[in-house]
């Protein structure tokens, strides 16, 4: 886990990136393929691979994304209209970065089932 993911690289200013959130736990920013009219990801500073690779020591952090995700939601109004939260996790699960992100997305009608 030597190599920087590109969420590590925007994390330490690297790379640049539209962020609509940051506190000492997370940032947030707008995804760049984006897949609604609005698409954010919510990343951990701490390198966690996937969820399925988490532990109890990462609980503060985990329940500090999804308080996240309520707060962006709201500072991006669309709380009342609604908003999907997504966490891929392995390879057909859709993840492509390997650090943990919850996508948030909305401005449109989701479906179900997705993918």
């Amino acid at each position: 886990m030597s190599d920087k993911t590109i969420f590590e690289m925007i994390i330490d200013r690297e790379i640049p990136a539209d962020i609509v959130h940051e506190d000492d736990l997370c940032i947030c920013f707008r995804d760049i393929n984006p897949q609604a009219p609005i698409h954010l990801l919510v990343v951990p500073k701490k390198r966690i691979v996937r969820i399925s690779e988490s532990s109890s020591e990462d609980q503060a952090t985990l329940g500090h994304l999804m308080l996240t995700v309520n707060k962006v939601a709201h500072q991006e109004g669309i709380t009342e209209s609604g908003f999907r939260t997504v966490i891929n996790n392995g390879p057909h699960g859709g993840e492509e970065v390997p650090h943990l992100h919850l996508h948030i997305l909305a401005g449109r009608q989701m479906q179900w089932p997705p993918g």
